[in-house]
């Protein structure tokens, strides 16, 4: 198990955590761009004004990249949380897994435009969840999330359980 994804038991409240953060290999393009342009900028104002691009640039950057891992993916409380949006497990439906190359053409040609889309692109899997509520116009759920084979396992596990 990964250290940014967790299970707890059927008794805890959350059994499945994962945070989508982006990875390091994220980081260090945009921190230079940010660098090289703070310097662009330092050599054309001397003085005190020279060291501000730096000291606004970098952080900038940094809370930027923070913010793109912002989203978690979590299975509590008797639903399935995807960032902000949330989903009772009692319409959980067909669950099914994509690696990166099934996820291109599924988000791509095959997407359907009703559909619930939460896309990290430096996450390769992703799950797909079927809707079973009769009253919600969304007719799937696809996400991108790290372990895809864990969290469709425990979703279709839950999904068993609440039809019974």
């Amino acid at each position: 198990m990964s250290r940014n994804a967790r299970a707890v038991d059927t008794t805890g409240d959350v059994l499945f955590s994962e945070r989508l953060y982006l990875p390091w290999w994220g980081w260090p393009l945009p921190l230079a761009g940010a660098v090289l342009l703070a310097a662009e900028i330092h050599m054309g104002y001397p003085g005190v004004r020279s060291w501000l691009p730096y000291l606004l640039l970098v952080p900038l950057v940094v809370v930027t990249m923070l913010w793109l891992g912002r989203r978690q993916v979590q299975v509590k409380g008797g639903e399935l949380w995807v960032g902000e949006a949330h989903l009772p497990l009692e319409f959980v439906g067909r669950v099914s897994t994509l690696n990166a190359e099934e996820k291109r053409p599924a988000l791509g040609r095959d997407l359907d435009p009703a559909a619930f889309v939460a896309h990290q692109g430096w996450v390769g899997p992703a799950v797909l969840v079927e809707l079973t509520d009769p009253d919600d116009p969304t007719p799937y759920w696809i996400f991108s999330v790290r372990q895809a084979e864990k969290l469709a396992g425990l979703l279709r596990e839950l999904a068993a359980k609440s039809a019974h």
